[in-house]
């Protein structure tokens, strides 16, 4: 995964000494590769102690890796750099202007979710959910209805799923789930008061937890027992709803297709679903 996708990720979740470093990083990226730790520190603000505490809050061993990383990321970049139309959509775009912005945004968001999410968080997260009696997806808004979504791939597939959006009644089944049972929770911030409600209480009863949420730490993932993760793109604020359906779908679309190859009683349970419905149609009833 891209370094600068990871400090434009956890943008929102980094301290004032760390969001001068970030914003420093991302408007001068070049020169990172002439920098000591120390002349870095000078030219952000801030101190030695906490360009090596940013480095590894990202995940890296210390500033080498740090700078290894972003030589990685500026050459990756620079071979894959693409023309394209970007930006946030406005009134006065022509229609050509909207595809393009549009399909470009969807393009990044995929492939920066894609690259946040290793293969096996997805594989923990498939055994979690195959293993569990009882599973009840999260999420409100737009995440509800991804949530709904990977309800009925689920039950395709066989497997006890039912997805809620209102708050009382997750909370009235959470609250007699046990160790057996997997709360799926789904939420862009991490944040929303309702799901992360339902999630500590699911952690109170020791129900297993697998969070879907936007890049970082934050309250829910904290809390889950595996994180996936989506990247929305921030400078389209006004396609964020839309970006952030496009990221979670991609990922339940991931773990579906990996459930379906890891079972084969599922994929059977699948052929009889699909079956059902073309005999139906066929009916033309």
């Amino acid at each position: 995964m891209s370094t600068f996708i990871k400090i434009k990720a956890m943008r929102d979740n980094l301290s004032t000494s760390e969001l001068a470093l970030a914003d420093y990083i991302l408007s001068h990226p070049e020169s990172i590769r002439d920098l000591s730790s120390q002349k870095l520190a000078q030219q952000a603000g801030v101190s030695q102690s906490s360009v090596v505490k940013f480095t590894q809050k990202l995940g890296y061993r210390g500033y080498p890796d740090f700078k290894f990383a972003i030589n990685d990321s500026l050459r990756s970049a620079q071979q894959h750099e693409k023309p394209r139309l970007h930006g946030q959509i406005s009134l006065d775009d022509t229609y050509t202007a909207v595809t393009e912005k549009l399909l470009s945004s969807k393009i990044a968001v995929l492939t920066n979710t894609k690259g946040v999410n290793e293969q096996s968080t997805y594989e923990q997260a498939q055994a979690m959910l195959q293993k569990a009696n009882r599973i009840l997806i999260c999420g409100v808004g737009g995440s509800a209805l991804v949530g709904r979504d990977l309800s009925f791939k689920l039950q395709k597939l066989g497997m006890s799923a039912i997805a809620e959006s209102d708050n009382h009644v997750q909370m009235a089944n959470v609250a007699n789930y046990t160790s057996k049972d997997l709360l799926f929770v789904i939420s862009e911030s991490g944040e929303t008061r309702e799901e992360v409600a339902v999630t500590e209480l699911a952690k109170k009863h020791g129900v297993t937890i697998v969070s879907l949420t936007g890049y970082g730490n934050n309250s829910i993932s904290k809390l889950a027992d595996v994180k996936l993760y989506t990247v929305s793109d921030e400078n389209s604020a006004r396609l964020s709803s839309i970006l952030a359906r496009t990221a979670q779908e991609f990922v339940i679309d991931t773990l579906f297709i990996l459930l379906t190859q890891s079972s084969s009683k599922g994929r059977k349970l699948l052929e009889v679903s699909n079956q059902a419905i073309r005999e139906f149609r066929v009916s033309g009833r």
